[in-house]
């Protein structure tokens, strides 16, 4: 077939190469501009690297961009993480239209951050939806979805990278083939059921101690490695990754106050929350890099007694 693909980084590549390896015939690709002193983007460098048309549009809103799309005369549109607003009048020039990816369960979790809430929030599935992108926020109708397992200590990094990256590379093949040959079904999404969540950034990564042992956790996880869910120790913001949960399950049996660092190891340290410890293995204090927390304890930069979030 016969394809342009919208989209970025190192998801965007991965779908670029995956069409190419099975030799089918990528017309072009369409990347956002990089910001001013921003690394060239992933898909841009690999689609030169092979020979590919590339086009960088501020806006796909653009009569430029629409007249690029339709001169390439392909097949089908491939949207694979993008984050500029495609329009109709962009979508629909490929013969069989455009397919996007989400990594989510759609109508579920719609919107920019979809793979940190459900993890956030407990939910034991996540998935990915190819869908047909329309003018509304991932409201299209949905040609293709596929479901994962997230296990009690999956992060945001081993739910994505593990899973729903790779499973979206093969999900985005596999539908384009079904939409090719007509031989999709397209379902439209249940809105009573639709859920909307914002971006998870730093405002949303903020660790609340006095918050049960659960809810921290799962905050801790959601947020690795991205954007790095955190505290602050003695005026220094601790950015908090690989962690363990313990929680107690006797009656007063929680040592310390909440948010005190109660018990320390040569590799790690435990923090007091409602009905348990979090046992940090893996964090960034200040200005420094990301390291194991024994290197920020042989430092003597956290000691037993501190407390932390005050």
């Amino acid at each position: 077939m016969k394809i342009a693909i919208v989209g970025q980084q190192d998801f965007g590549k991965a779908v670029l190469e995956a069409f190419l390896a099975r030799k089918d015939e990528v017309a072009g690709v369409f990347c956002a501009p990089e910001k001013p002193g921003a690394r060239p983007d992933a898909l841009k460098v690999a689609a030169q690297e092979k020979g590919v048309q590339v086009f960088q549009f501020a806006s796909l809103k653009s009569d430029d961009a629409k007249k690029a799309l339709k001169d390439l005369n392909v097949d089908i549109g491939i949207m694979a993480f993008v984050l500029q607003f495609a329009p109709q009048d962009f979508v629909t020039i490929p013969k069989k239209g455009t397919i996007q990816y989400h990594p989510s369960l759609l109508p579920l979790y719609r919107g920019p951050s979809s793979i940190n809430w459900p993890i956030i929030r407990g939910d034991r599935k996540t998935g990915l939806t190819i869908f047909r992108p329309n003018d509304g926020l991932d409201e299209g109708p949905v040609v293709l979805q596929k479901e994962t397992e997230i296990s009690l200590d999956d992060t945001l990094g081993t739910v994505y990278f593990d899973r729903l990256f790779p499973m979206g590379v093969k999900a985005m093949l596999e539908a384009a083939d079904l939409v090719v040959a007509n031989k999709h079904k397209e379902v439209v999404q249940d809105e009573s059921r639709a859920t909307y969540e914002g971006w998870c950034r730093k405002a949303e990564a903020k660790i609340n101690w006095s918050n049960h042992v659960d809810f921290v956790y799962n905050l801790i996880r959601g947020c690795n490695p991205a954007p790095g869910a955190w505290t602050t120790l003695e005026g220094k913001e601790l950015q908090v990754f690989d962690a363990r949960k313990h929680p107690v399950r006797t009656f007063g049996a929680v040592k310390g106050k909440i948010g005190e660092v109660v018990e320390v190891t040569e590799k790690s340290f435990q923090v007091t929350a409602q009905g348990g410890r979090i046992e940090v293995l893996r964090a960034k204090l200040g200005d420094g890099k990301k390291v194991a927390v024994g290197e920020l304890l042989a430092a003597g930069q956290i000691k037993p007694g501190a407390l932390v979030g005050s």
